[in-house]
């Protein structure tokens, strides 16, 4: 890899896209007068633009996916492979990758059971939602068709979704909304001073409490799900305090409410286990994910059941309507799941969960160390290769800082080849952490480049 292109091609490559493109979370006000950025090629945790300039990739393609790196042939050769044989058939019947995928993802989540194929995160959730609103009418008359969702919690882009959706400034101007989705507090332990009545002590456990005062608010009948990420992403990479994630199991069984866990992000090794639930002893009902599925060498999301909820959807009555009557059309694509038990496999055989743990580990110290240099970090959280740094005016009042300075910081370290993530018009006066996640194959060399660039850029534009 030398970094070198053609420039006569990639020139025409930039103005098509000027022209023709609409990219996605972009103001393209500026490409009037700048060039829109094309990622041409990427090899481990690399990426090179189209002038040829070499990244540190350290959101995993952008937005938490590449979880295995860049350039891998053999998952590339795996979907080849497959699609040639047979790359697609409507879900209505099986295929070979799929079901061999399914029986070894299975394998990573006991107590769950059946795995439903889709094409993207946010068709997963959608999903899950109208299983929880068919059994609703099917077991309670509709009455039990509510959904409640955490304040700061993202679960796609429909509408459907943004009514689940925590974030107010990504669902700004996208109303009315579907009814029947309610919100829940946040469990933000750095925030707690915010939130009236939170204790210095037992946290967790009085936010998870929070849950069961908005159920008993609506009425516990009907309530059918609680959707909740395991470690909070885009609204500011929030790791639950101690005791709350089993209250919040207790509380779901004590009112017969379905626990769905939305892993879009966190699945597949991204915290450091398989799943990001996993970490804390729960067991779900309902589990989504994404984008670590098949590192983005294909589309593939996934809702995975506990048996109990697919037999609810299977019986010998003779009302027609009685299944569960949906398809996603790509969901019956070939190369998702040929790509994903490859991936699966690589996660597998190069200990990648053993790195993601020593490596987050290793972020986690580097980026404290950056808090006993920096009075501008406030607060710094995460878990396995997933982590984040709230930056704060004062560490008294916890006063966030403007948006446009932490995306000054993360412009700062682009110009010095190495991109960060950062929360961004999602939570109205609270976009002020920087994220961390690149894919589970870093070294501590990349670590530490990483956070050296974070260092150099707090002291550019804070001083």
């Amino acid at each position: 890899m030398d970094g070198t292109f053609n420039e006569n091609d990639l020139s025409r490559v930039v103005e098509a896209d000027r022209a023709h493109i609409w990219h996605h979370l972009i103001q393209h006000k500026p490409f009037e007068s700048t060039d829109p950025r094309i990622i041409v090629e990427g090899k481990g945790i690399h990426v090179w633009d189209q002038k040829g300039k070499e990244h540190l990739d350290c959101v995993s393609g952008g937005v938490w996916t590449v979880n295995v790196g860049y350039g891998r042939e053999r998952i590339a050769k795996a979907v080849y492979n497959q699609l040639v044989k047979m790359n697609y058939f409507a879900g209505s019947a099986g295929s070979i990758p799929g079901a061999m995928f399914a029986e070894r993802l299975i394998a990573k989540m006991p107590g769950l059971s059946r795995v439903y194929y889709m094409n993207s995160g946010s068709e997963a959730n959608e999903k899950a939602f109208k299983m929880v609103r068919q059994i609703a009418h099917k077991r309670y008359g509709g009455k039990k068709h509510k959904i409640l969702y955490r304040d700061r919690d993202y679960h796609g882009t429909t509408i459907g979704c943004l009514s689940a959706g925590g974030q107010d400034e990504r669902n700004a101007q996208y109303g009315p909304f579907a009814p029947g989705f309610v919100r829940v507090p946040h469990c933000l332990e750095y925030r707690r001073h915010e939130q009236d009545g939170a204790p210095v002590e037992n946290y967790g456990e009085w936010a998870a409490d929070q849950i069961e005062e908005v159920i008993l608010r609506e009425g516990p009948e009907t309530v059918g799900a609680l959707c909740l990420e395991p470690v909070t992403a885009g609204g500011g990479v929030i790791t639950p305090p101690e005791g709350y994630w089993q209250r919040v199991q207790e509380i779901c069984k004590k009112y017969d409410i379905l626990l769905h866990i939305d892993e879009v992000v966190c699945g597949v090794g991204r915290t450091g286990t398989w799943f990001g639930y996993q970490q804390y002893g729960i067991q779900p009902d309902m589990v989504t994910m994404a984008k670590g599925v098949a590192s983005g060498y294909a589309a593939i999301a996934c809702l995975v059941t506990t048996e109990e909820v697919f037999d609810m959807f299977k019986d010998d009555a003779s009302d027609p309507m009685n299944y569960f009557r949906d398809i996603s059309t790509f969901g019956g694509c070939t190369a998702g799941p040929a790509a994903a038990l490859e991936n699966l496999a690589i996660i597998e055989e190069e200990n990648l969960l053993d790195n993601t743990n020593a490596m987050g580990a290793r972020l986690m110290d580097n980026l404290a160390a950056l808090a006993d240099k920096h009075a501008v970090i406030g607060d710094v959280r995460g878990k396995g290769l997933f982590c984040g740094a709230e930056l704060v005016k004062d560490r008294e009042t916890r006063e966030a800082v403007d948006e446009a300075l932490v995306q000054k910081v993360v412009a700062d370290c682009m110009g010095q080849g190495v991109i960060i993530g950062a929360t961004n018009r999602s939570v109205p006066g609270k976009n002020n952490t920087l994220c961390f996640s690149p894919a589970l194959i870093a070294t501590a060399d990349n670590i530490d480049q990483m956070t050296d660039a974070v260092d150099q850029a707090l002291t550019r534009v804070f001083g």
